[in-house]
């Protein structure tokens, strides 16, 4: 009974992390199509330069929540306590982050790259981890004025944040696994920020 919870949890993760909130908000509320404007991904930044900062905030709100309700509900659902436990919320953390990089509505195309739902995850998997890293993007946007560098600077910050924190084995490496894949979706910022071209907030 307890895997076939898990594994419902795990779809359901998926299925909830491949909504594309700011694609979907941009088109009820503006003429604008997310994909063909700006830089054409989905996430909250995009919305913030095509809609400005309300929509943008609410497609931030809403792409952390898709990582942290599932695994809150597995957090709570998902019993005896120790490393099962901490596998399957992990396991439940990562199809949520996959379902936003290669959203299923969507054909696995155009996804996000990751920052906000993996930070809606760890709110939930390691909230002291989580809030350093979100002390570390703020440090390092105010520093440079490029939300990139925030998150690419947090991302890697992230899994020794959490190993510090004394978080359960499998959560340092899910962790370790999130920050690989927003470095890898952000490669193109990186090849800016190299050539000096990535625009300032």
């Amino acid at each position: 009974m307890m895997i076939v919870r898990a594994a419902a949890l795990i779809t359901a993760a998926y299925l909830l992390g491949s909504i594309p909130w700011g694609l979907v908000l941009t088109r009820l509320f503006t003429k604008n199509n997310l994909l063909n404007t700006g830089s054409g991904n989905i996430g909250a930044n995009n919305v913030r330069r095509i809609a400005g900062n309300t929509l943008a905030l609410i497609t931030l709100l809403a792409d952390m929540a898709k990582g942290g309700v599932p695994v809150y509900l597995a957090d709570i659902l998902i019993r005896p306590y120790g490393t099962w436990r901490s596998s399957i919320a992990c396991i439940t953390a990562v199809a949520a982050f996959l379902g936003h990089l290669y959203p299923l509505y969507m054909r696995g195309k155009n996804g996000g790259k990751g920052v906000a739902t993996a930070a809606g995850c760890f709110a939930v998997l390691s909230p002291i981890a989580a809030g350093c890293a979100f002390l570390v993007y703020i440090l390092m946007i105010c520093m440079t004025s490029r939300s990139s560098i925030g998150s690419l600077t947090a991302a890697v910050f992230l899994p020794v944040a959490v190993h510090v924190a004394g978080a359960s084995p499998p959560i340092p490496l899910c962790a370790g696994f999130m920050a690989v894949m927003i470095v890898i979706r952000h490669k193109d910022n990186i090849q800016r920020l190299i050539h000096g071209k990535e625009p300032r907030l």
